[in-house]
């Protein structure tokens, strides 16, 4: 270009032109100038680069006035993940140009098509680019929050500070699961932005995730940009749910954007909606521009470069070659002494450090109000969990003496676990490798909450299934995808173990109790082997979730049958709009944990959505039943049921455990027992060699029977040595536990 703008005087008018048009593409493709000159020529002014900025140099000349922190939130499957790929497609964060969006687009819906072209197949691909995980590209749904930043050129330059030379906007955008077992990622994730967009999708309209999104967005102070996704579908009804949203949340109708990730549509209105709307992040009131402050939102373990951190730099800089240190709450504990606050294994040097696109970036530095990641070599995960705070080495007294950061003066962001699973190892010999795999992935997955025993001893898992650690869920789900990741990413095949939901036992007092003066009138027990024993008065209350179910109303009178069905009471319902209704209960959590979502789905076609709020303890009549193999108690397989309940939930259990379980050599008997009594039972009968023929099908003994019948006692009294010899020995899979999750017949 330098050589055209030395010769500019020999171009003709047309080259001028292809000229410019070269220049424009450069500008279409973030490829910014570090000088421009300008000519003109035939009436027109035309402008020549003398070289392109770099990434970083363009990100670090942006100030903080002019930075936008925004993320995606909607129900499951309403487009987030897509319509954010799309945003960063256009910023050109993505390989695809942004040339695609310069076609003729208006807030009506666009002429549709058809979605078998390549195109579109080609889109379809694209989508997947934020979900990293390998479970999410499996099951198509996102499970942990993905930040990313990119450079956006507002159609209203106003926006920009007077200080800004570069004309763009920096935004940080994070993309959220929708799934309420990961509801903890979406309220971290709020907690970091000043905005948000919430969709909802043009066919279904408003479901149960979208009012709990909207409310913690609202208790938080987030502003909120509405907009509708999936606008081209056949069956897409903008105008009413647009209506339904406005009388629901007081959006202004008008003001609710129109997208549709598949087609491109809005993406553009998107980002400007955010740049108008969204606020820049506020910084602390005593920020000298010198002391750094960076809150660590989200880390990861990599085997080569060990702990990976995804950091938002509150105030002052990071630069690589610093000496840092990272603290928790207890930092600003004035009763503790300094050693104890800032320790030595938390000191660290910072390697590498740089953006997120959502590909790295490195750039050496991050300046206030940026958002990257951070190589420091940490080995042990535990050491830079998500809300703590890094801090400069040479400005720890500094820190200590300025603002205490919001998050931290509200509390770590947590959610108290739904329910608990024991996990164990195949083999004895793997559980070091176990609790390693489980902390790396519990540094990443903050809804997690693991509970570790003295040694390998200590656990619950019996003679069946050997040493183990015990969890905490927000769900089943988040259960599943548990499991997969410790096999996709660390190769670690495990058992887990049927989840429970916690009780509050309350002991009535007795002459005949057993328990010490000292010991808690009241207990929540998550364990089932601390259940109380035989002779001992106590109180039972199980937990309770007030469930919102948002269903069409043709499916209305089985919604309510399900609600009956478990145990639900309280009962009220609310209108959206003529074909949706709200269905408010309160149900216990643990007939809703077992198998409500799928009975939810089949009564329903798969329309009904549902959300739960939790409403505490209430009394129940409720028994403990176990479950016993050949007389032995197996732990993690006893279940808590309603005493009307617990022989058909028993006979159930029993009769998926004989369909699960393979055949041995030996009977395996299957029993259920509640209050000392049997309750419910089933056998699989042994593998048996026929002992009354030999080679060539020729009987034994011929005609004698007295001969057959010796035989067949002799196989009998060995199949039952060799039953009493292998106790413990009945193989217990992943597929056994699975089948009794669930004891609906």
């Amino acid at each position: 270009m330098q050589y055209f703008h030395s010769h500019r005087k020999l171009l003709s008018g047309q080259g001028l032109l292809r000229l410019s048009h070269f220049y424009g593409q450069l500008r279409r493709n973030r490829i910014i100038t570090r000088a421009v000159r300008s000519f003109h020529g035939n009436g027109r002014l035309y402008a020549v680069s003398e070289g392109p900025l770099s990434v970083a140099e363009i990100f670090n000349r942006i100030p903080i006035e002019d930075t936008r922190n925004f993320c995606f939130i909607a129900h499951v499957d309403h487009g987030k993940s897509s319509l954010a790929s799309r945003v960063l497609e256009y910023s050109g964060n993505f390989s695809l140009t942004s040339e695609t969006y310069f076609l003729p687009q208006s807030s009506q819906i666009i002429e549709k098509i058809p979605c078998d072209t390549h195109e579109n197949y080609e889109a379809k691909e694209d989508f997947l680019k934020l979900d990293t995980l390998s479970v999410e590209q499996q099951r198509g749904i996102t499970v942990k929050a993905s930040a990313a930043s990119m450079l956006y050129k507002p159609n209203d330059q106003a926006l920009l500070s007077p200080q800004n030379d570069t004309g763009y906007l920096m935004l940080n955008m994070v993309d959220t699961p929708g799934h309420i077992d990961f509801g903890l990622e979406v309220t971290r994730s709020l907690h970091v932005v000043e905005g948000a967009v919430l969709l909802f999708d043009a066919a279904q309209g408003v479901q149960a995730q979208t009012l709990n999104v909207f409310q913690k967005a609202v208790d938080i102070g987030t502003e909120l940009v509405p907009a509708l996704t999936k606008v081209d579908l056949p069956h897409a009804r903008p105008l009413e749910v647009s209506i339904a949203i406005s009388e629901m949340f007081g959006f202004d109708p008008d003001k609710i954007l129109l997208t549709s990730a598949r087609q491109r549509i809005g993406v553009e209105n998107i980002l400007e909606a955010v740049a108008c709307n969204v606020p820049p992040p506020v910084s602390f009131e005593d920020d000298d521009g010198v002391t750094l402050r960076a809150q660590v939102l989200d880390s990861w373990f990599e085997p080569t470069r060990g702990v990976v951190c995804l950091l938002k730099i509150l105030s002052g800089k990071m630069e690589e070659g610093d000496r840092l240190v990272v603290v928790d709450d207890s930092f600003y504990d004035k009763h503790l002494s300094k050693e104890r606050q800032v320790s030595n294994e938390s000191q660290f040097s910072l390697q590498e450090i740089g953006m997120v696109l959502p590909h790295r970036v490195r750039t050496g530095k991050l300046l206030s109000g940026q958002m990257g990641y951070a190589i420091v070599g940490l080995r042990d995960p535990r050491q830079a969990r998500p809300g703590s705070l890094v801090l400069s080495q040479d400005s720890i007294d500094r820190a200590f003496h300025m603002e205490k950061p919001e998050w931290m003066l509200n509390g770590d962001v947590s959610q108290q676990s739904a329910l608990f699973a024991s996990v164990h190892p195949l083999e004895a010999g793997e559980f070091d490798d176990l609790c390693s795999a489980v902390d790396k992935l519990s540094l990443n997955d903050t809804g997690l909450e693991v509970h570790r025993t003295s040694g390998a001893s200590g656990t619950d898992g019996g003679p069946f299934l050997g040493p183990g650690l015990r969890i905490g869920f927000q769900g089943l789900l988040h259960v599943e995808v548990f499991r997969q990741r410790l096999l996709d990413e660390f190769h670690m095949e495990a058992v887990v173990t049927p989840p429970k939901v916690s009780y509050l036992i309350k002991y009535l007092p007795s002459k005949m109790s057993s328990r010490k003066q000292d010991e808690p009138i009241e207990e929540i027990i998550e364990d089932l082997s601390r259940w109380p024993k035989s002779g001992e008065r106590f109180d039972i209350y199980e937990p309770i979730v007030k469930v919102r179910v948002i269903s069409p109303v043709d499916y209305a009178g089985n919604v309510m049958e399900l609600i009956k069905k478990k145990r639900g009471y309280d009962m009220s319902t609310e209108v959206i709009d003529d074909l949706n209704w709200i269905f408010h209960a309160q149900i216990p959590w643990g007939e809703v944990v077992t198998s409500f979502h799928d009975e939810l789905k089949n009564c329903t076609a798969g329309y009904a959505s549902f959300d739960t709020l939790d409403a505490g303890y209430k009394k129940a009549d409720l028994c403990r039943v176990e479950i016993m193999l050949n007389g032995d108690s197996v732990d993690p397989l006893t279940f808590v049921s309603h005493r009307t309940n617990a022989q058909k939930e028993s006979r159930v259990v029993c009769k998926k455990l004989k369909e699960t379980l393979p055949r041995e050599q030996f009977v395996i008997k299957i029993q259920a027992k509640a209050d000392g009594k049997i309750i419910a039972s089933e056998h699989i009968k042994a593998y048996r060699k026929d002992v009354l023929t030999t080679g060539g099908s020729k009987a034994v003994g011929g005609g004698d029977i007295t001969r057959k019948k010796k035989l067949l006692e002799k196989q009998k009294r060995g199949k039952k040595r060799l039953a009493q010899n292998s106790s413990g020995k009945v193989r217990l899979s992943q597929a056994a536990f699975n089948s009794v999750v669930s004891r609906s017949g």
